[in-house]
């Protein structure tokens, strides 16, 4: 089939924007022709998400010339020839809320924590984690589950052979709540039960004809190993099944696919993966939103996403000030600024949230609040994303109680190849260096790393696209929707203001860097260079304190960045020093600090 296939039509319908673009095969590859957008139309007065998708595909319509939706208001295929019709149509979504749900488990660090993993990498926002040792009385966590209606709730716990009794209690919480789904009234909400498999027979004799229960394979059947395919696939039936099926117009829109429709975040987790597998490397990326930040990561393989649901840059803003603190946002505003007026500028911000800034001012601000939604988003990336311990064998349930759950974060920043950024204040900052440096400053890549961005964030339509096509996702997502900044170089040490940190011959030519600097170096889009980078004595680029480490470099539209700051990052504490140093790096990379 893949190989017939020489348009393709992918939709993505978010929360207040359907954005609709259209792939065509050119040349023997697959690029990008055109993008359209248009409100979502899930809610009143329309309340049928399909409106919003065909005002999208009208204007891909008008840009291409191509003829997409029929008479009969249906979308034409396959397509007849280079002007009517397509030959495939898929559509993600996060319209109505997303998928909301609620995870429990036996140990709050370890099977629930599990389960978590499992709901965050299938695309859900968790609403809530409960669990026997979570603290809360019986009835405060019953009193819980009906208050947040979730769309769907995982439970998990004990290895395979181990506790029954506590999974049964679970059970007996889910009965004495009797919760409703949030969308579609007399259903019975979905209930997916990824426990010891011993605990099944009377997990399901509690909770018989109370819930819509599923049985899949234990997401802990060891210790030592995490099973979170079969939960995940479960989650994402269902998803379809219950939650689709009840949103506005989703019936109808799931009838035009040729492939389900697929939740936003598990669709950009695909593409992630994909392109992790593909090209074989390391991967982190972000999206940051109004409300929320989403992490993705792929490293040795393992895939992991979290969801900071308080952090934002409009709804969520105030939050990230609550979070970090003045101070820690002060530290990244090149410029005086005293603490009452900083609260005042994000507290208009989240009363007006759809505002950009208009001032230089305004976006620098707004930047540091940036460098900290990103941070702290990231720091719950790492605290989930961790390997196993799985050092005791003892299964009863009160030596886990006591057990340390996790092991070492999987994310390991020296082995990180590429950091893709996107989100409003990303994407859409005036220059593209300034999103390179709020990731630097966010994330604090170590050695070689490759900077870049979604251009238009099509990542989700590319995501649900790599399930069926995996070929002209990879194209499109390398051609059209990735903008590389350029690759940075970031020597891991602390050393004295002046210090000779790295030495890189690039030319044939030796160029020394001092400690505590930033350095930008030409080098265009595409173009490639052989260099040997020599740290000093205190220092580390990848293969060892004071090694040299020869490797090929690549540039984008920022260049080259030689990052000698220090890792980690240590900014002056007194701000009469800090701010000159904020200035001097905003000049390093082509950037205005201030207004002159």
């Amino acid at each position: 089939m893949a190989n017939e296939i020489k348009s393709i039509l992918a939709t993505d319908c978010g929360s207040t924007t359907t954005k609709a673009i259209l792939i065509e095969k050119l040349d023997g590859e697959y690029r990008l022709s055109v993008r359209g957008e248009a409100p979502t139309t899930v809610e009143a007065p329309f309340d049928d998400v399909t409106a919003g998708v065909i005002n999208a595909v009208r204007e891909v319509e008008d840009l291409s010339g191509r003829k997409i939706i029929g008479d009969d208001g249906l979308i034409l295929r396959p397509s007849t020839d280079d002007k009517t019709g397509v030959d495939l149509y898929l559509s993600t979504s996060s319209a109505g809320g997303g998928l909301q749900m609620t995870v429990a488990g036996v140990v709050k660090a370890m099977s629930a924590e599990s389960a978590e993993r499992a709901a965050l990498g299938a695309g859900a926002i968790i609403i809530d984690v409960i669990a026997v040792d979570d603290g809360r009385k019986d009835y405060e966590k019953v009193k819980r589950i009906r208050e947040l209606r979730p769309d769907m709730i995982l439970t998990s716990g004990g290895t395979d052979g181990g506790t029954v009794k506590h999974l049964v209690e679970i059970a007996e919480m889910l009965l004495a709540a009797d919760p409703k789904p949030r969308l579609g009234i007399g259903l019975k909400l979905p209930v997916i039960f990824a426990g010891n498999k011993d605990a099944r027979d009377a997990v399901m004799e509690t909770l018989q004809d109370k819930v819509d229960l599923k049985v899949v394979e234990n997401l802990r059947p060891t210790l030592e190993r995490e099973n979170l395919g079969p939960a995940r696939e479960a989650i994402h039936e269902l998803f379809l099944q219950h939650v689709m099926q009840q949103a506005p117009g989703y019936g109808k829109l799931s009838g035009w696919t040729d492939s389900g429709i697929m939740s936003t975040p598990n669709a950009v987790g695909k593409i992630i993966q994909t392109i992790a597998e593909q090209l074989n490397i390391n991967v982190l990326a972000v999206d940051i939103g109004g409300a929320t930040t989403d992490v993705f990561s792929v490293f040795g393989g393992t895939f992991n996403r979290t969801v900071s649901a308080n952090l934002g840059m409009s709804y969520s803003i105030c939050n990230v000030l609550t979070e970090a603190g003045v101070p820690s946002i002060q530290r990244w505003i090149p410029f005086d600024i005293q603490e009452a007026d900083l609260r005042n500028r994000l507290r208009n911000k989240m009363i007006r949230p759809t505002t950009i800034p208009h001032q230089l001012e305004d976006l620098r601000i707004e930047q540091a609040v940036a460098r900290e939604a990103l941070r702290l988003a990231f720091e719950h990336h790492k605290s989930l994303a961790r390997s196993l311990k799985g050092v005791q064998t003892v299964r009863s349930v009160g030596d886990l109680l006591t057990q340390e759950a996790t092991g070492q974060t999987l994310v390991k920043m020296m082995d990180l190849d590429m950091i893709v950024g996107s989100g409003g204040v990303l994407s859409h900052a005036p220059r593209n260096a300034e999103s390179a440096y709020m990731m630097l400053d966010a994330y604090q890549p170590e050695g070689i790393t490759m900077l870049a961005k979604d251009s238009i964030f099509m990542m989700p339509q590319l995501g649900v696209l790599s399930t069926v096509h995996p070929e002209a996702a990879a194209q499109v997502f390398d051609r059209d929707c990735l903008i590389k900044f350029g690759h940075c170089i970031a020597p891991v040490g602390n050393g004295k203001p002046g210090d000779t940190a790295c030495t890189i011959s690039i030319d044939g030519k030796d160029r020394a860097f001092a400690y505590g600097t930033m350095t930008l170096i030409p080098l265009g889009l595409g173009e490639k260079k052989e260099v040997t980078i020599k740290p000093s004595r205190n220092f580390d680029v990848g293969a060892g304190r004071g090694k040299a480490l020869t490797t090929t470099v690549e540039g984008g539209t920022v260049g080259l960045i030689i990052d000698t700051r220090g890792r980690p990052l240590n900014l002056p504490a007194d701000k009469k020093q800090r701010i000159p140093k904020l200035q001097e790096w905003h000049a390093a990379l082509g950037l205005q600090a201030t207004e002159e």
